[in-house]
């Protein structure tokens, strides 16, 4: 178990733009940072993180919390996996007290995959540098391919011997199960039999975001015409092929300091490039490319250059990728390498500065990408070239973006020599059909849509006046409570002629304490659990403690944790519009706390009261005519009580400042 000096530590040292800033591309916005949502696929930010309050929101989805929070949400840490991650970002030595047994069995399945996979990882690469075999054959391998020492160790590349089953009986021996070694693919089970997946193979671990091992891919090096050249980890609970991209730990910082990812297709063609100093780049592994992989992408850039290697078939298999990343509204520019090249060979041959060259002369939009590509194969054919123009059309049809789609309209009527009123018609009849097959899903939907809208009512329907007003005292309680403000007080005096007269009298309050004393002085209790829950616990923290919202936040549990980011970030959504931009200026609450704090008061107090009224309002019909003028009377004094919070509050009595 982690020591709690070490958890504080943690706390203290992570800085929440930091760590966030790993995984999303974030951009200031006054002052905090606004980017992408990294839940939902989405392209207007809707996702702030405040440096000051050391939280973060993503108004999308609904999530929110601390650092720690963001790594379980995004990462799917456990809390203890968390302190781990950000210990070794932030170079802190981790102290851990004994597990007793019954915390050892705690740890989830997926977590005990997790350490299985880094096991792996780390026998493959001691496997590799340090035995025999692994020297002759694995290590000999990478150094052909011209990879050096420094970077097998940073791509943890090693070898699995040629031998059915010393992996597995090495991993058994050191404790690991059996049943987590066959959910991860490492290890196959038949009948009575086990042996090792990847014997014989040079390893490639392949990572999450954060670096956490999923998976492996492994080469075979032997002619063996019955084998799979590559062969990669099945399907399971931490590994999913079509939502990793390899090589996205190593490039992600990268990649959005430089906004700009390369997309290549193999392991080696991301190491040599990373080698090289082009480390932005990330790989498909294979596969086809995927609106998830894409979507990994997008957290931390808008553009996406793909190399190709020049073959005309696997260019043609990419084009489906093309139309994905376009219809995402991210921009793409396609590099062909020189014929008989790909990445890998390509980048042992030349230095930085000349992959860089190369790469600004040669990549192009998809437009001309397509039109030179393909235009070859029409010869002349005027068929031909017309569905290479309803190709094309079909790929400016995915673009989401107006401006762009007419601009890359004006750029194909021009190189396919074609009129844009001809392109405009056939993208109109594009979106026809589209709508005609949206029209049928709508019809097939409509039952589970008219449930869901009218959940929706009903959820809005639910937040009252009472709602807000509780949130907006545990709002203020947060962030300023510990505020000392100028406060007014009507108080009764007598004057030179000894007449009582009411006469303001200022004195000067913290924050909370005038929130706490005017709540018990009208003896109100918020009717909202987790609001009455927030407030005296709240309270309780400010009577026994100085007042540090980290602090405050760390001791919340998962759940009211992010009530209380909700709370605190509903005010940044504001920022997201850029209002200041438009010359409207909002106004801020800093501005005038103290008022800001007696508004809400006087406003939840007027609430009440009328709330009051109303309720002897609707007693009078069928009163008995004495309990009838007792009843009026109760409202006649009610009714002045509102007139003088109406007057302080300086507004009509019936309209309430929400």
């Amino acid at each position: 178990m982690i020591s709690k000096s070490t958890i504080d530590a943690v706390f203290d040292a992570a800085r929440v733009e930091e760590v966030i800033g790993d995984f999303v591309n974030l951009k200031k916005s006054g002052a905090n940072y606004k980017g992408l949502s990294p839940f939902v696929n989405e392209k207007t930010p809707s996702f702030m993180v405040s440096p000051v309050k050391q939280i973060w929101k993503d108004f999308s989805s609904g999530k929110g919390g601390n650092a720690i929070t963001f790594l379980m949400e995004h990462e799917h840490f456990s809390y203890p996996e968390a302190i781990r991650y950000l210990a070794k970002k932030y170079g802190i030595e981790i102290e851990e007290t004994e597990q007793t047994d019954a915390e050892k069995e705690q740890l989830n399945e997926k977590e005990s995959m997790f350490i299985v996979s880094e096991f792996a990882k780390n026998y493959f690469q001691h496997v590799l540098l340090e035995t025999d075999e692994g020297k002759s054959v694995g290590l000999s391998y990478f150094k052909e391919r011209g990879f050096t020492t420094e970077t097998i160790k940073q791509f943890g590349l090693g070898y699995s011997p040629d031998k059915w089953d010393v992996f597995t009986e090495e991993a058994l021996k050191k404790g690991y199960s059996l049943d987590y070694l066959e959910k991860t693919g490492l290890t196959i089970i038949k009948e009575d039999k086990r042996f090792d997946r990847f014997k014989g193979r040079v390893m490639f671990p392949i990572q999450s975001m954060s670096g956490r091992v999923l998976g492996f891919g492994g080469r075979i090096l032997t002619n063996d015409k019955k084998a799979a050249k590559y062969l990669n980890s099945p399907e399971s609970d931490i590994y999913h092929k079509s939502k990793v991209l390899y090589g996205i730990s190593h490039a992600k910082q990268d990649i959005a300091k430089k906004d700009n990812c390369f997309l290549v297709e193999g392991y080696t063609d991301v190491i040599q490039m990373h080698q090289t100093g082009i480390k932005n780049v990330v790989a498909s592994s294979g596969t086809a490319l995927t609106p998830d992989q894409i979507r990994l992408i997008s957290r931390l850039t808008q553009n996406i250059t793909m190399l190709f290697d020049g073959d005309a078939a696997g260019i043609r298999a990419s084009f489906r990728g093309v139309d994905l990343i376009l219809e995402a509204g991210m921009n793409v520019r396609i590099c062909s390498l020189p014929e008989g090249e790909d990445p890998d060979s390509f980048a042992r041959k030349h230095t930085l500065e000349e992959l860089e060259s190369y790469f600004s002369e040669n990549a192009t939009d998809f437009i001309r990408f397509k039109a030179n590509a393909l235009m070859d194969e029409a010869k002349g054919d005027p068929i031909k070239k017309a569905e290479i123009i309803r190709d094309m059309v079909g790929s400016i049809s995915k673009i989401p973006d107006q401006i762009k789609r007419e601009i890359y309209i004006q750029e194909c009527s021009r190189i396919m020599d074609i009129s844009e009123e001809v392109i405009f018609s056939s993208l109109a009849q594009i979106s026809q059909k589209e709508l005609a097959d949206a029209n049928k899903k709508y019809v097939q939907e409509r039952k589970q849509m008219e449930v869901v809208y009218t959940e929706k009512k009903l959820i809005n329907e639910s937040v009252d006046t009472l709602f807000l007003l509780e949130k907006r005292i545990i709002e203020i309680l947060l962030l300023y409570g510990n505020e000392k403000e100028e406060f007014v007080e009507l108080v009764f005096q007598a004057n030179e002629e000894e007449e009582i007269v009411e006469v303001e009298q200022k004195i000067e309050q913290k924050v909370y304490e005038r929130i706490y004393l005017s709540l018990q002085e009208d003896e109100v209790q918020l009717t909202n659990p987790v609001f009455k829950f927030l407030y005296n616990d709240i309270i309780n923290y400010y009577h026994h403690n100085i007042w540090n919202l980290e602090d405050y936040l760390k001791r919340l549990d998962q759940d009211m944790s992010l009530h209380v980011t909700n709370i605190l970030m509903e005010e940044e959504r504001e920022t997201l519009h850029n209002w200041e931009s438009q010359n409207i200026f909002v106004k801020q609450k800093t501005d005038g706390i103290g008022q800001y704090t007696s508004e809400t008061i006087l406003t939840l107090r007027m609430y009440l009261v009328n709330t009051i009224i109303e309720k002897y309002k609707n007693s009078l019909p069928g009163a008995e005519q004495d309990r009838a003028f007792e009843i009026l009377s109760i409202i006649m004094d009610y009714t002045t009580l509102m007139k003088t919070f109406s007057k302080r509050l300086g507004q009509v009595t019936t309209r309430f400042r929400i």
